[in-house]
């Protein structure tokens, strides 16, 4: 009975690193006790159809001054700023997304970064660095493919 269950399961479940853990447990630990370089990584946002299209590259870690698009939620097709973000509680906080207090105060509300596209980067040095980095690692693939 249970044994002939817990069998079966295990042989359903696929293991391709043995480096890396397939346990929910060890995976939100990781999650939640990450540092914060971690978090950045994690607090990602995909790239819009045409940055995609001009940088090859799909998704980045969301930083202050990129706009953004939400495209999940009650915040749905709303566009503005990231004014912060928020990397301990894993949510960016975009100008005009704010909800009125009970004493009348303005309070961001915070999105997670998955649930938005960045439509305008803001771009410095590091930021091209990265994304020229990306460009390259994407390429090598089907650069390849070609040799074949």
């Amino acid at each position: 009975g249970i044994a002939d269950t817990d069998r079966r399961r295990h042989e359903r479940q696929m293991k391709f690193s043995a480096s890396c853990s397939s346990s929910r447990r060890k995976s939100r630990k990781a999650h939640f006790q990450a540092d914060s370089t971690a978090r950045r990584k994690i607090m990602s946002c995909s790239l819009s159809k045409e940055l995609q299209q001009k940088y090859s590259v799909r998704s980045m870690p969301v930083r202050k001054d990129d706009e953004v698009m939400v495209v999940r939620g009650i915040y749905k097709n709303r566009e503005g700023k990231v004014t912060a973000c928020y990397r301990r509680k894993y949510v960016i906080h975009v100008e005009r997304i704010t909800r009125d207090k009970v004493n009348g105060a303005q309070v961001n509300v915070g999105v997670q970064p998955s649930n938005c596209v960045i439509t305008k980067l803001k771009l410095d040095k590091d930021r091209k660095a990265i994304l020229d980095r990306k460009k390259t690692t994407a390429a090598e693939p089907t650069s390849l493919a070609q040799v074949d």
